[in-house]
């Protein structure tokens, strides 16, 4: 037991670690609105959207009243259902930088936003193709300082993480974990300067690419298979020696991912178990966690009946080092910093999540998600 609870210490400590570095380290791209650039390329925004009606007019109206003056809008609807294309082309009131189209039928062997994204990057124009979500909203300075960023980094490839906007306990709980993850455990400097593959990282709501190092790496046609395929094409560009960068979006661009539990439940399950490789590695994931963010509260609350040594101070010195860690992300991202309190009810919500992905792929081979079942 000694040798856990050392275990358990030195994870916090390095995760702490971590987290003050990249709050230090991270790039804002709020630093970089308003500032001018020798290039401006042509750049074409493009959008896969299925069944978006409800939220895809808010995005088209924050894009089309970006102050970047060389763009295009490119929108592909991906057969939906509820009147996508008519938000689409009511938001946009005639603009003429939008384009939309509609998507063929998928073709065997590729996911359904890869093969949105891959005749989106075929009817794209532009120098730097920027792929977004239909959720996602931009303040009237962020595209232009996404090219600054892009420009002043020589980013082949550069993923902003936007600022996540959540309202219901259920995205309270679970959304933030991604600031916790990519603060937290990932030191952007690796990211940025190590060639090590374990050192990629992406977030497919906001994905820049320059067309040569898109095309270089395959495009989508490429990835046509990965449920994770941010991930697989910031892989590609460190095998490839492309320069990989990242950046928080800092508030100027920024998303609600999912409306309530069952959305987060079922997003979130659509992607852990891809994400972590199988289920061994889902399953060590979740006792690692448990270790780490679950046993200190549980040995303080209960430690009076266990004969350890430390209590009460080490389990609650190790509590206060997991809840203020995830407070620390929480202020580099904008969350609520109140909510890092409640990491462990975090950690139970993701082990319900990883459950439901476990049922999926058990009972019909893969994640169900917006009417298609995803083969893994």
């Amino acid at each position: 037991m000694t040798l856990f609870i050392f275990f358990v210490a030195g994870v916090l400590c390095l995760i702490a670690l971590i987290a003050c570095l990249n709050a230090l380290t991270f790039p804002r791209l709020g630093r970089f609105v308003g500032r001018r650039t020798g290039r401006r390329p042509f750049v074409s925004v493009l959008i896969p959207a299925r069944d978006e009606a409800a939220r895809i007019a808010a995005t088209v109206r924050s894009l089309l009243a970006q102050d970047y003056p060389r763009f295009e809008l490119v929108i592909l609807d991906d057969a939906s259902r509820d009147g996508t294309a008519d938000a689409i082309r009511a938001a946009a009131a005639g603009d003429p930088r939008l384009r939309l189209l509609a998507g063929a039928d998928l073709p065997p062997g590729w996911l359904g936003k890869n093969w949105a994204c891959a005749q989106l990057a075929e009817a794209a124009r532009g120098e730097v193709l920027v792929f977004t979500d239909a959720d996602v909203d931009w303040s009237p300075g962020a595209l232009a300082a996404l090219i600054a960023y892009l420009e002043a980094s020589r980013a082949d490839m550069a993923s902003v993480w936007p600022t996540q906007r959540t309202e219901t306990w259920g995205e309270r709980l679970v959304v933030p974990l991604m600031a916790l993850t990519i603060v937290g455990y990932l030191p952007v400097l690796g990211v940025h300067y190590l060639p090590f593959v374990s050192m990629a990282a992406a977030n497919g709501q906001c994905l820049a690419f320059r067309r040569e190092a898109y095309h270089l790496l395959g495009g989508h046609e490429g990835v046509k298979a990965s449920i994770i395929e941010d991930i697989t094409l910031a892989r590609r560009a460190k095998r490839l020696r492309l320069r990989l960068r990242l950046a928080d979006g800092d508030g100027q661009i920024a998303c609600r991912m999912y409306a309530g539990w069952p959305e987060v439940r079922d997003g979130y399950a659509k992607n852990i178990l891809a994400g972590h490789g199988n289920l061994f590695f889902l399953f060590l994931s979740t006792l690692f966690h448990w270790a780490i963010f679950l046993f200190p509260p549980l040995w303080l609350l209960t430690g009076w009946a266990w004969p350890l040594a430390g209590w009460p101070c080490l389990p609650l010195l190790l509590t206060a080092l997991g809840v203020g860690t995830r407070m620390l992300t929480a202020a580099v991202t904008r969350q609520r910093l109140g909510d890092a309190l409640l990491l462990p009810l975090s950690v139970l919500a993701m082990t319900a999540i990883a459950g439901r992905a476990v049922w999926w792929q058990a009972r019909y081979g893969g994640p169900q998600w917006k009417g298609r079942r995803i083969q893994l």
